[in-house]
């Protein structure tokens, strides 16, 4: 999935990155910006130790409504 961040985007979302402790928020968040700077799928879900199909999920969620939080909780 090709995805484009502004440079806004971007540092927002490497700010968060910075101040989260959830590392499922984390994951979600690498994940984004790798696919901005032209990561496959599969080349992301190797990095991060996912599956691809849960990379897909993340970069959907984001692209439809900017989701970055499990809706199953986890850590604050």
């Amino acid at each position: 999935m090709k995805m484009t961040l502004t440079p806004q985007q971007k540092q927002q979302l490497e700010q968060m990155h910075d101040s989260t402790r959830d590392a499922r928020v984390c994951d979600r968040i690498k994940a984004v910006l790798l696919a901005s700077e032209g990561w496959s799928q599969p080349m992301i879900a190797q990095a991060l130790r996912i599956h691809e199909s849960t990379v897909a999920r993340h970069l959907s969620d984001y692209v439809l409504s900017e989701k970055l939080k499990p809706e199953n909780g986890g850590s604050q």
